[in-house]
């Protein structure tokens, strides 16, 4: 399970690193953002990721790995506005939202590290799409659950659910990234 600490660790520095220059461009302008608005901006990348995933041909130049890392970013965005609050105008730094974004990361990690303990790294024979079929059903969860104010009767809450897309969004792009290594090491074989 080392190896899939570093791995996950590699993908979130890859994510931090586009959040954090979208500060410096931006600003915090996403705090205006309700938790409606961020879960549909999640809802788009996965339908997005879906439609390369099923189409022959694409009109945008864009990969999948992109639109995976847009998922974990406006995810870690909606748990701290979760915690936080929505506000009217940006109200924070770059400073304080990386903290809040590594505070979101840590936690969501350690999720991560229980349930691929428990689960024995299933996660590993899954395809990229069943982790994007994944990702859009926690999705039509969130939006019930928020269609439903909040209120749940049986099941976890939209935090669990954010933090779960995080995690199954790293892990397609963990094995995004294996399956591009393995081209790689064939076509240089092949020379």
């Amino acid at each position: 399970m080392a190896d899939t600490s570093n791995q996950y660790n590699d993908q979130i520095e890859k994510c931090r690193a586009l959040f954090i220059n979208k500060m410096h461009d931006y600003g915090s302008a996403w705090r205006i953002l309700r938790l409606p608005s961020l879960t549909d901006q999640i809802f788009i990348k996965a339908q997005r990721i879906r439609g390369l995933q099923k189409n022959a041909e694409q009109k945008i130049e864009e990969d999948e790995a992109s639109e995976f890392i847009g998922i974990v970013n406006y995810s870690i965005m909606a748990l701290i506005q979760l915690d936080k609050g929505i506000v009217e105008q940006p109200d924070f730094s770059l400073e304080e939202a990386t903290q809040l974004y590594d505070e979101e990361v840590f936690k969501t990690k350690q999720l991560m590290m229980d349930k691929n303990h428990d689960y024995g790294e299933a996660w590993r024979d899954m395809r990229v799409s069943s982790l994007t079929d994944l990702i859009l059903q926690k999705l039509l969860r969130v939006k019930q659950i928020e269609n439903n104010s909040g209120k749940t009767l049986v099941s976890e809450g939209i935090d669990a659910n954010y933090q779960d897309m995080i995690n199954y969004a790293v892990f397609a792009l963990i094995h995004l990234e294996e399956r591009q290594e393995k081209k790689e090491e064939r076509r240089k074989k092949k020379e």
